[in-house]
């Protein structure tokens, strides 16, 4: 069990001002928390691989691979008012007026 003058000690280090509540309610979840460690080093871990996350992740994108552009024509078929092979966008003073 962590007391009281071992919360105060870290909470200096931290830099950290608590209020008697805070202590008391830290005291109890750090108490907890080496509870769990105390169960984990109990476990026969031998031949258990390190693991950084619990469930296996993949990669569920694409291969990145080159392939031809559509041709700046087709881009800007649909474009309001496309002005000299791009799109004209409003200037940001537009939007400032």
């Amino acid at each position: 069990m962590i007391d009281r003058e071992q919360v105060l000690h870290v909470a200096r280090l931290a830099r950290l001002r608590l209020d008697e509540a805070e202590v008391e309610t830290i005291a109890g979840e750090l108490s907890g928390i080496l509870e769990h460690v105390d169960r984990i080093r109990g476990l026969d871990l031998e031949g258990v691989e390190p693991t950084s996350h619990v469930v296996h992740l993949e990669n569920v994108l694409r291969a990145d691979q080159p392939w031809q552009s559509m041709p700046p024509a087709v881009a800007l078929a649909n474009a309001p008012e496309p002005f000299d092979g791009a799109f004209r966008v409003p200037s940001p003073q537009a939007d400032a007026d």
